[in-house]
């Protein structure tokens, strides 16, 4: 297997679940703006993404993947199926008996989560109705990141990285046919999310079915529970979820203190998260998705070479693609952020202050994306204890930057102290990574960061010189003219900035890699 294709299929992929959903979140944005009901929404969302991230896509994915790896490598098909089967049962049931306490305890969860939408006696009933509607969105959408781990073992990246895009495609179709139709319009956003997370699951159906690795749900979850693998599965899965977690707390936390900011503060937040997750999903989410299944190879195999070698290709393409990123999120946020968002109800103060939230996290970017390269070095050995440590730690740091930048920032200050905590957390992976010589550096970084140095000065200089010499707000009256300037600017940045390393004699050979 080509990683370098592999990638850029799941990136591919990838672009076009975060173009829809930019298209989704503007659409929400001209119809709602930044308001209560957008910020009621969001903290709905939020609490059903949080657990989906605790329970399923982060925490089980880690522990998931390398048993399941370890089982297709040595024991053979009909015994990784049984571990598909058994997990699937477990997770299956566990998620109902969590969406039904989830839907009965909906007030309780949105005040933790927001009690400062208390004070707007119309935002909390709304978060509280949305998120009854929204809770059972957990059940689905965990059992597509079970398929997704599945596929993706078997080489098969394409249908799980496709299957976003149908969650914004139903949000699409909610905002603009159901919506004006509705009585609270929006509520069809929150139905959106579950019709989205059926979608998803049922997508990668056929994918499985041509492995012969459909889950089959069992009315026995008791008996599942007794299946060796899924007991190996859940004592990796504990440990993992206090990993995954601990960057959770930290987000409720946020969101609390960003309820208690004022009203849009949560919305502007989001509309920042949405720009930030489009380098952290082309780049940290698709490499990570792709170098798990082939880490937890080198592992089975006993290949440390192959296992250092693989992390040192996933840094490097990392830091070539997250360090242009990162520039163009600092000094480029609000001209992106005008372009994309600034129209109907999102008015030219919101722009600014989403800017200023996505600037912020431009600051922190590469460790955000960083952490998705560096922590699938312990999963795949099936070390989930380090990671933990490692992020309990950052869950202080990340506060008491809260402490520090929130009142200087507002808003601002909390995707800064995301940002910061996540380079602290990307080090100290690095720094154990190195420790135990699971890796160890090629030759040539020197020159590397010498080469990724100089491009991005010129392109940042440029990038700076655009930002501030148009009125990028002031171009609302012509939206035609801005977007196509916002698009001949990413081309020009993108030219200028691997043009100069080509000029500095970048070998670009180096990333066509092929794995077993």
């Amino acid at each position: 297997m080509n990683l370098f294709r592999a990638l850029l299929t799941v990136s591919g992929f990838t672009l076009l679940s975060r173009v829809t959903g930019l298209a989704r979140e503007t659409l929400i944005a001209r119809a709602f703006g930044a308001s209560q009901y957008t910020d009621a929404f969001y903290v709905a969302f939020r609490i059903p993404n949080l657990l989906r991230r605790i329970s399923a896509e982060g925490a089980f994915s880690q522990a998931f993947v390398p048993i399941l790896a370890e089982f297709k490598n040595q024991q053979g098909h009909d015994a990784t199926k049984a571990l598909v089967d058994a997990t699937s049962t477990v997770l299956a049931w566990a998620l109902v008996v969590l969406s039904a306490l989830g839907i009965a305890g909906a007030s309780f969860v949105v005040y933790v989560v927001a009690s400062g939408l208390r004070a707007d006696g119309q935002a909390y009933p709304l978060a509280v109705a949305m998120t009854r509607i929204m809770f059972p969105y957990i059940i689905f959408i965990s059992l597509t990141s079970l398929a997704s781990a599945v596929l993706n073992t078997y080489k098969n990246f394409s249908l799980p990285a496709f299957a976003p895009v149908l969650l914004n495609v139903a949000f699409i179709v909610a905002a603009v046919f159901f919506a004006p139709h509705m009585k609270t319009p929006v509520y069809a956003l929150a139905w959106a999310v579950i019709a989205g997370g059926v979608l998803q699951f049922l997508v990668q159906l056929p994918g499985l079915k041509k492995i012969d690795m459909v889950p089959r749900i069992g009315l026995n979850p008791v008996r599942a529970l007794a299946h060796r693998g899924v007991k190996r599965v859940l004592a990796k899965m504990v440990p993992a979820m206090f990993a995954v977690s601990a960057s959770q707390i930290s987000l409720i936390i946020n969101t609390n203190i960003a309820s208690h900011i004022g009203p849009g503060a949560v919305s502007w937040i989001n509309y920042a998260d949405r720009l930030m997750e489009f380098p952290t999903a082309l780049l940290g989410v698709a490499l990570g998705t792709i170098l798990l299944p082939s880490l937890s190879r080198a592992h089975v195999d006993a290949d440390p070479h192959e296992y250092s070698s693989l992390l040192d290709w996933g840094l490097r393409v990392t830091f070539l693609l997250a360090a242009p990123s990162a520039i163009a999120l600092f000094f480029f946020a609000e001209p992106l952020t005008a372009t994309l968002f600034h129209y109907g109800k999102f008015d030219g103060n919101s722009v600014v202050m989403v800017g200023r939230a996505l600037s912020a996290y431009g600051v922190g970017l590469i460790g955000l994306i960083l952490i998705k390269i560096l922590a699938p070095g312990f999963y795949a050995k099936q070390d989930i204890k380090t990671p933990v440590k490692i992020a309990v730690g950052v869950l202080i740091v990340t506060q008491l930057c809260n402490y520090v930048f929130v009142p200087i920032f507002a808003h601002a200050g909390l995707t800064l102290s995301i940002g910061l905590g996540s380079c602290v957390n990307a080090a100290a992976l690095f720094v154990m990574l190195r420790r135990r010589g699971i890796y160890m550096p090629s030759s040539g970084w020197m020159r590397f960061f010498v080469q990724l140095l100089g491009a991005c000065l010129v392109m940042g200089g440029v990038m700076h010189w655009f930002a501030i010499s148009f009125d990028w707000i002031g171009m609302h009256a012509e939206p035609v003219h801005r977007i196509a300037l916002l698009g001949a600017c990413l081309v020009l940045f993108a030219a200028l900035y691997f043009g100069m390393l080509w000029l500095m004699g970048f070998k670009y050979a180096y990333f066509r890699r092929r794995v077993k």
